[in-house]
């Protein structure tokens, strides 16, 4: 393994290459900057990415016509780009993305990563996002490592030896992190409702944001809960400090939590550094629905952009707008609809910031379905839960527009009559 500087070791990349990066809070921006100081020598270089922290500059001008993105996510730093011409979505589900590489569907040239130094047997982590990262540094011609001795090292399989490292760079800096922030009153009632469904003994899946962290909040009182999920922020610490969270009735890895990324504050990096608890594995792992299916109880906590009155989910564009991604939303929907004692959930507040109703008689024109109305089971808002599961179309109609802020009812009710009895 070279030690170079981060201007060397970006000098291998040629025209028409395709690069991965490493995503969330182990996002390689040091490597990226560096690269897209060559823009004016390159010429159609391509990043695969899933969600990324920090800026992208490739995606803004100059350095968008020498560099694409070609994201199997949408975050907010490449939206822009995906929504015009300088970048492109991949719709797929994470479980699936290992394929790209593995089956070389996408060749990968080089694996852009950020590790910890390595240990005396010459193994850097992976930090906190295993995810996609491993397939990837697996099936890369090249890897190049940003070694930061602030990456966490985690237990599990995000491991690589110094000999894959082609070219490394030491750096010495915070990775990227998120914090808690005090959730909205609608954000609060929901949290409560969905508190209510979980049971003791459930394995849970949540994400980061106001809804997974009221829920957190709200199982204080509960015993034996497991966590198996794709990603976790903070809102775990109390419930494993308080002895709440102990996986002890999980059927896959029983008494640790599982996981294949993490994101938050430097004291949740702090718990998972060298911790044998959590197991970080690849999403091709963590959102098998095979592997899902055989935990207990698993209670999977999902959001949406909006319903139709049918059932059927979008979270992952606004019409024809790609907001985000497809994800693994479906791959824990239908894992805990086939677990023993499982709840699928979709949460989401029922009306947008500017009062218009998310749920909706129709989807957007253009707008992609995430969860079919096949998937769907639990639905949440602030105004309570409804289980679509067993119920026909017009009784599906009936149980959203209950939990639909009363300003749009009465217009949501008329417009099921029209679709549903034309």
């Amino acid at each position: 393994m070279k030690i170079v500087s981060a201007q060397e070791a970006v000098k291998e990349i040629k025209s028409n290459q395709r690069v991965f990066l490493q995503g969330a809070a182990m996002t390689p921006n040091v490597l990226i900057d560096a690269l897209c100081e060559r823009y004016q020598e390159l010429k159609n270089v391509e990043f695969i990415q899933i969600h990324t922290e920090g800026n992208a500059p490739y995606t803004e001008a100059p350095y968008n016509e020498s560099f694409r993105t070609n994201t199997c996510f949408v975050g907010s730093n490449v939206r822009k780009a995906v929504n015009s011409n300088h970048g492109a979505y991949i719709p797929i589900f994470l479980s699936e993305i290992h394929q790209l590489f593995r089956q070389n569907i996408l060749p990968l040239d080089f694996a852009f990563i950020q590790v910890s130094p390595p240990d005396k047997h010459g193994y850097c982590s992976l930090g906190v996002s295993v995810d996609i990262a491993l397939p990837a540094i697996q099936n890369a011609k090249k890897v190049i490592a940003q070694i930061n001795p602030n990456v966490p090292r985690t237990h599990g399989d995000g491991i690589i030896h110094i000999d894959r490292i082609y070219s490394a760079v030491e750096v010495d800096q915070p990775i990227h992190s998120a914090h808690l922030t005090e959730p909205t009153k609608v954000e609060t009632m929901i949290g409560k409702h969905i508190a209510g469904l979980i049971e003791d003994g459930a394995t849970l899946q949540m994400g980061i944001g106001g809804i997974p962290n009221v829920v957190l909040n709200n199982l204080t009182n509960h015993k034996r809960l497991g966590v198996h999920t794709e990603m976790f922020s903070d809102g775990v610490l109390p419930l494993i400090e308080k002895g709440v969270i102990t996986g002890e009735e999980k059927s896959i890895k029983t008494g640790k939590m599982v996981t294949c990324f993490a994101i938050g504050s430097p004291k949740l990096y702090d718990f998972i550094d060298d911790n044998p608890l959590v197991h970080f594995k690849e999403a091709a792992y963590t959102n098998d629905t095979a592997i899902i299916r055989q935990n207990p109880k698993v209670t999977a906590i999902n959001s949406a952009i909006e319903i139709d009155l049918t059932g059927q989910v979008c979270a992952d564009t606004i019409g024809k707008y790609q907001y985000s991604g497809v994800g693994g939303q479906m791959d824990f929907i239908r894992g805990a609809a086939l677990s023993e004692g499982g709840k699928a959930i979709i949460a989401m507040p029922s009306v947008t910031n500017k009062g218009i109703s998310k749920i909706v008689p129709y989807l957007k024109e253009g707008a992609g379905v995430t969860t079919t109305r096949a998937h769907v089971h639990y639905i949440a808002t602030e105004y309570g839960i409804v289980d679509l599961f067993g119920k026909n179309l017009k009784q599906r109609a009936e149980a959203l527009i209950s939990i639909a802020h009363p300003d749009h009812q009465e217009e949501l009710s008329k417009q099921a009559f029209e679709r549903l009895n034309s």
